[in-house]
């Protein structure tokens, strides 16, 4: 399972400096609108000092980190949606993703432009919004339209279809976002279903200045956060891509003097990763040690399919440990010489830090 997250924000608010520095690819970030035209893609491990500790007792001969892939994608502006700045061609761009990183400006600069003149990050957030839920509304609208054709026939899973349309279509045309009617199981099923922009879960970055600065505007998106379950991590981009530059000695010495206890990167892929309820089991040995990514509550047989089809299809066993009893008992054979090396069928749901060897049989 692959983690997609998408860089989106106005125009000049730091998006590219963010992407530049999350993947070190030196993309252009230049101090003008629609700089970013066509998506920049990058894949970075995610951040997990447990894979390297695992690999150490096992002395694996290889470390396989979980990665997370980036989508820088270009400044939406007001009327995005009806296509104006670069259009309905980025908001597609948006679709592929599954987690949405929108950067917000919350310091003042001369140097640096602002689309609307000034610097406001609860009207910059607003005016993205409003062109997820306009495009949200046009997208609707289109299906509502196929049911209705379709319900002709008097289908009542379509009949309950259109239902759950109009529900979301009145809260849309209100200005509000989805979150409370995500909350519901079966309406959050039918909304991933049709793909919905606004239903996409959001990680503001609060892009502060070099001094990292407390703000009113950083203060005012810490409260709009609350109203969607969203979380705010507070960076200066800019630090973040001089820290990303460096080597490991120089580039601890930067994090020192910037005060901070890690790179907010690491914090900002930790927190797409828990957003959508995402998980690290890991296989252990000789050959190499790795991370894979499953959903939480997840079952050993599916577990094993992440891995290959064929792990799944002959699924026996999962032999499990957790990852604190790997570490405090050193490895496989110490765990199982104080009975922590547990044998779990197909009911099992792997936890978060497990090591697992499946045994299966096709």
């Amino acid at each position: 399972m692959s983690l997609k997250c998408g860089i989106v924000g106005l125009p000049n608010v730091g998006k590219s400096t963010l992407f530049n520095a999350i993947t070190s690819s030196k993309i252009a970030a230049e101090n003008f609108p629609f700089c970013t035209i066509d998506p920049n893609h990058g894949i970075v491990e995610l951040p997990d000092e447990r894979l390297v500790k695992i690999s150490n007792i096992s002395n694996s001969e290889k470390t396989i980190p979980a990665t997370v892939e980036f989508v820088d994608i270009a400044g939406l502006v007001q009327g995005a949606s009806k296509g104006e700045g670069l259009g309905n061609k980025f908001l597609g761009h948006i679709r592929e993703t599954q987690t949405l990183i929108h950067v917000v400006r919350c310091f003042e600069s001369k140097e640096i432009t602002h689309v609307n003149e000034k610097v406001d990050p609860i009207s910059d957030v607003e005016i993205i919004e409003t062109e997820l839920i306009l495009s949200d509304i046009d997208s609707v609208e289109k299906l509502k339209e196929k049911l209705i054709r379709k319900a002709k026939s008097g289908d009542k899973d379509l009949l309950k279809n259109l239902s759950k349309i109009d529900d979301i279509l009145r809260i849309l045309k209100k200005g509000d976002a989805l979150f409370e009617y995500l909350q519901d199981p079966e309406n959050s099923h039918f909304v991933n279903e049709i793909g919905l922009l606004t239903a996409k879960p959001v990680i503001y970055v609060a892009n502060l200045n070099d001094d990292m600065e407390e703000t009113d505007g950083l203060k005012k998106l810490r409260e709009k956060a609350k109203t969607n379950g969203s979380q705010v991590i507070e960076m200066c981009n800019q630090i973040e891509f001089e820290i990303s530059e460096l080597e490991n000695e120089s580039k601890q010495e930067l994090i020192d003097l910037a005060g901070l206890d890690e790179p907010g990167l690491n914090k900002l892929i930790r927190s797409a990763f828990t957003t959508l309820g995402l998980q690290t089991f890991f296989t252990s040995g000789p050959k190499e040690s790795r991370a894979w990514v499953i959903k939480s509550g997840t079952s050993a047989p599916e577990a094993a399919g992440v891995i290959h089809t064929d792990f799944k299809k002959g699924f026996i066993r999962a032999e499990t440990v957790s990852f604190k009893d790997f570490i405090e008992f050193n490895g496989e054979q110490g765990a199982k010489a104080q009975g922590k090396w547990r044998s779990e069928g197909s009911d099992y749901q792997v936890k978060d830090g497990d090591i697992i060897l499946f045994r299966f049989n096709v």
